[in-house]
């Protein structure tokens, strides 16, 4: 059991600060991988919190290997998000207020997997034309809306 669901043992659905990173791995032709996740219905990046010990670049390298199967080289920093935008409330009702790091990175290596416990299918896109619908923080953090 991971950090963030032992402390909700304590806390219940009260507001979490929660650090973590989201990884922007793409291919040799540019298109980028998302996720569609089973707890919101929706397609996103493959990103998680981060667990106590854990930097943020070894939380993007972990939660791209769990999701999907693949590894990546160097990771570029994008940038960091955090504020209004990154309040989020899931299905369940935990709600959080993520601070995230986002990484850029081209794969490298593994198999893609198609269905995890947090997935079910993994696959790249173009930019200009991604799946809907998109969690609300995966679109802030391509789109910028």
């Amino acid at each position: 059991m991971g950090y963030v669901l032992k402390l909700r043992q304590l806390v219940g659905h009260q507001p979490l600060v929660v650090a973590g990173a989201a990884i922007m791995a793409q291919n040799s032709t540019g298109q980028v991988l998302l996720v569609y996740r089973t707890d919101n219905h929706c397609w996103g990046l493959p990103a998680g919190s981060t667990e106590p010990g854990e930097s943020v670049q070894q939380t993007a390298r972990r939660e791209l290997k769990e999701e999907t199967g693949l590894t990546v080289g160097d990771l570029t920093l994008i940038d960091v998000f955090s504020g209004p935008k990154m309040h989020y409330q899931y299905p369940n009702g935990d709600v959080i207020d993520s601070v995230t790091t986002l990484y850029r990175a081209t794969t490298r290596g593994g198999k893609l997997v198609q269905a995890t416990d947090e997935t079910s299918t993994a696959k790249f896109f173009d930019l200009a034309a991604l799946p809907e619908p998109l969690t609300p923080l995966t679109r802030w953090m391509l789109l910028g809306r």
